[in-house]
């Protein structure tokens, strides 16, 4: 009779985790190894890479000028002066030092992990997590549907488009899903191509709008004179300016994916991992040309949209909301023009959300995967994919596909991440002993953290959405761990030479293990484990043990890399050390290890841990220690299915 091979993964299994080295296991189970990316590409210009976030960041001008007429009326370019200060002299030296100190696209959350250790490092990071997944996740949301609204404003489509924005909307995002689920890549080169033709088109409405009031000098006149009778001087008119700023923060969106995206950058051909110097200089390089290019935009938009557009159109249902440069195109240009702008406006604006997805896909899988808070395939670029297409949709669902209902939970995400990157290049600093730059940053991080709390204040929608997406990271998060508990959790393992003795001694007779919870580690110690051992097992004296000791470090800490140490103590006892996150895990390693290496089945005895068994089964899930014989006899029956291959586990 033939003999029927294994069934291979499916074709769309295999596409769909695609990168991830462990999509077709052996049958037998051995040591995981690290999970290996994809391979990855010689990385791109940063000119490129720089299209990539400023599909983001430039795609602002589709909806910037309008909210700054609305928050600040005639002081709008005013306003818009002090945010591009704010840009210029706050945050782009801010994300720069944050692109020499997380050169692999860590961002800000990653310098304030390295701060914080055990669970309540872990806690921090998911919640900045929640507020990037915010800021991230309503980029998409709020890019399509102002995309939308392009589309159903225009004068040609409005008849048969008015009651088909959800539709649109959702279409839109399902789109930015499938040339994701294509590759990233083609992502690249369709934003390269996007904000060339948008910038283009912006710098020829611009140009047609200053050519306008040139010629009509009246309109500075007038726009001056009602500026100077409603706020008097200059001091009201910044004083003001600074209060409505908040309300502007949307402006400064991009400086967190363009660190994301770093790892993409090309860098030198010298570039180590551990210092990529070129691919830093290029980061730089993308950050300060998009805020600068941006800088001049917004002030020359923000301007003659205030001056040549009448401000009931800025108002809900007014034909310049959100969309002010897209009024002045068909004003000033024709409908025929007006239209092209429309369309590459909403092609921009659509795909504003590859950047943000490009962050998602960045920092999730980074961090809940090695936290054990995600499954494996979470690490696979299209799986992960699905799962925020899904979410936006929900979001969209949610908010009706409505910009302005967005936009608090938007600009809370932004200046949350910007607040946060502040404060760790502060510490950065200042543990460098760079004094001038630490009272600059700090100064910089008062200044978003006020910025925070009144765009907070003024808008609670924003940290209450952020606070859904944080609780429900956590949960996840949390339940995830749960329901991986068991699994083999060292990525590696080294042996010193006196511990690969010890092994190669002892694989000669019966293998046989003791693990003990280090104390005193004297001779009476280690004496009377071993006669408590014998005595419970009934075991001859002659038995040869070899001690097993683990010291958990950070126990919140999923998987770890392992070395393990031999030393003789007192002249006869036989001592292996180990260093992990969790005792029963790194037990159940080594043994797999020991068996792998010589042959043998190893047998490993221990006491029975006292006190209540979910208590101690508490200790082990945040602790690393607590229930350890039966848990260390689980993860050996989830990492060998095979029983006559598993290491015996004996309790007495």
């Amino acid at each position: 009779m033939a003999s029927t091979e294994p069934a291979p993964p499916s074709r769309l299994r295999a596409w769909m985790l695609e990168g991830l080295s462990d999509i077709s296991k052996s049958k037998g189970r051995q040591l995981p190894k690290p999970t290996e990316p994809a391979p990855a590409h010689k990385g791109q210009r940063w000119w490129r890479v720089m299209c990539l976030t400023g599909v983001d960041y430039f795609s602002t001008l589709g909806y910037q000028p309008g909210i700054a007429a609305l928050a600040a009326g005639l002081l709008s370019p005013v306003a818009t002066v002090v945010l591009v200060f704010v840009t210029l002299a706050g945050a782009l030296p801010v994300y720069r030092r944050v692109a020499e100190e997380s050169p692999h696209g860590e961002g800000s959350i990653a310098m304030l992990e390295r701060l914080l250790s055990f669970w309540k490092g872990k806690l921090f990071v998911l919640t900045l997590l929640g507020f990037a997944a915010t800021d991230f996740l309503i980029t998409i949301t709020l890019s399509a549907a102002d995309a939308s609204t392009h589309l159903v404003e225009n004068p040609h489509l409005n008849s048969a488009l008015h009651d088909k924005q959800m539709l649109i909307t959702l279409f839109l995002v399902a789109l930015l899903g499938a040339v994701f689920l294509k590759g990233f890549l083609e992502a690249i080169g369709v934003a390269v191509v996007l904000v060339g033709i948008y910038l283009g088109l912006n710098v020829v409405v611009a140009a047609a709008g200053v050519w306008e009031v040139a010629t009509h000098e009246h309109l500075v006149t007038d726009w001056s004179t009602a500026l100077t009778a409603e706020h008097g001087n200059v001091l009201a008119m910044i004083g003001v300016s600074l209060l409505v700023f908040p309300k502007l923060a949307l402006g400064l969106s991009g400086f967190e994916t363009g660190v994301a995206v770093m790892p993409h950058v090309e860098g030198d051909p010298a570039d180590t991992e551990e210092k990529p110097a070129g691919r830093i200089r290029g980061a730089k390089k993308l950050l300060t040309t998009s805020a600068v290019i941006m800088s001049v935009f917004l002030i020359v938009t923000s301007f003659i949209t205030t001056v040549l557009i009448p401000e009931k159109e800025f108002q809900p249902g007014g034909q310049a909301n959100g969309r002010a440069l897209a009024y002045l195109a068909h004003e000033y240009l024709g409908n025929a023009f007006g239209t092209v702008y429309d369309v590459s406006t909403i092609c921009i604006l659509w795909f504003a959300g590859a950047s943000a997805m490009a962050g998602l896909l960045n920092l999730m899988p980074r961090y809940l995967p090695r936290y054990g808070m995600a499954p494996h395939w979470a690490r696979a670029v299209r799986p992960m994919v699905i799962v925020f297409i899904l979410i936006a949709f929900l979001v969209t669902w949610i908010f009706d596909a409505d910009v302005d209902k967005q936009g608090g939970a938007y600009a809370t995400g932004v200046l949350v991440l910007i607040s946060s990157a502040a404060i760790a290049v502060t510490i950065a600093a200042r543990k460098a002993r760079q004094k001038h730059w630490t009272v600059l940053f700090a100064v910089i991080s008062a200044v978003f953290l006020y910025t925070t709390v009144v765009n907070i204040i003024e808008r609670p929608d924003g940290v209450k959405i952020g606070a859904c997406f944080i609780a429900g990271i956590i949960l996840v998060s949390l339940l995830s761990r749960l329901a991986r508990a068991f699994e083999l959790r060292v990525t590696s393992m080294s042996m010193d030479d006196m511990a690969e003795r010890f092994v190669r001694d002892i694989a000669s007779r019966r293998m046989r293990f003791v693990a003990n919870e280090p104390d005193k580690r004297d001779i009476a110690e280690y004496r009377e484990k071993i006669e408590q051992i014998r005595a419970d097992h009934d075991l001859p004296a002659h038995e040869d043990f070899v001690f097993l000791e683990v010291t958990v470090g950070d126990p919140s800490e999923f998987e770890s890399v392992m070395n393990v140490r031999g030393e003789v103590l007192h002249g006869r006892y036989r001592v292996l050390t180990l260093e992990s996150a969790s005792i029963p895990n790194a037990l159940a390693a080594l043994l797999l290890h020991v068996r792998d290496t010589t042959g043998g089945i190893p047998h490993i005895y221990f006491e029975w841990t006292e006190g209540n068994p979910f208590t101690n089964f508490l200790r082990f899930f945040l602790f690393g220690q607590g229930e350890v014989a039966p848990v260390t006899r689980e993860v050996l029956r989830e990492a060998e299915p095979d029983r006559a291959r598993r290491p015996k586990v004996h309790v007495g």
